[in-house]
């Protein structure tokens, strides 16, 4: 959908007037009226109002022309899941458990915070994706490109030993900087943080996971 046909929807599903509309994002009715008839768009600035006003991103506002992820872990954000300022304006950089009130929710992203920010833990994942390519020499491993935050609950595989116990070596309340990658036969999940580096193989869905390597740093 165009942005006219979107306004349009939106107005009338909230059941206001071109008026009113107008009033609500502090523009004349003939502001909107020229929006629904596609021959301008709003300024950043109303869109702002306009994606307050309708709870929708101003990507949705704008006919979704882009592909939003989240910065933090990578998610696909689609309007139920991306992130609010405190002032409840969406930010589109981020998914709502990633950031959340003005603040970065996960542990690495707080640790980080204390030494430098984004920029020092965009330093440290570099030097990470250096040390899988470089030291693990895991047969079938594709090269690794990017890491992403992501949450211990989500990741954190269930592997059988040779005895035939069960054990998980991550911590579901912790997050760790990690990726799938899809290889020749299998797929590969990879996890670390200040500590170790991780490498497991699994099949289609997440089945039979099996432990390649946990190497201490």
């Amino acid at each position: 959908m165009e942005t006219k046909d979107i306004i349009y929807e939106l107005r009338t599903k909230k059941g206001l007037s071109q008026e009113e509309l107008a009033e609500k994002v502090f523009v004349t009715r003939q502001a909107v009226s020229r929006w629904e008839n596609g021959e301008t768009i709003p300024n950043t600035e109303t869109l702002k109002l306009l994606s307050h006003l309708f709870d929708v991103s101003i990507n949705t506002l704008l006919g979704s022309p882009r592909q939003l992820t989240c910065q933090c872990c990578g998610m696909p954000l689609e309007d139920s899941n991306i992130s609010k300022e405190p002032d409840g304006f969406f930010n589109e950089e981020y998914c709502k458990w990633c950031y959340a009130d003005g603040e970065y929710t996960l542990d690495i992203w707080k640790q980080y915070a204390e030494i430098g920010g984004k920029e020092k833990l965009e330093e440290f994942k570099s030097r990470l994706i250096h040390e899988f390519n470089t030291l693990l020499h895991i047969e079938g491993l594709p090269r690794v490109e990017n890491l992403n935050v992501l949450s211990g609950e989500f990741i954190n595989m269930e592997y059988t030993l040779p005895n035939g116990e069960k054990v998980k070596f991550l911590d579901d309340k912790q997050t760790y900087l990690g990726s799938q990658l899809e290889g020749e036969k299998k797929c590969y999940g990879i996890a670390a943080n200040m500590d170790f580096l991780l490498v497991c193989a699994y099949e289609e869905n997440g089945e039979n996971p099996e432990l390649v390597i946990y190497k201490k740093r």
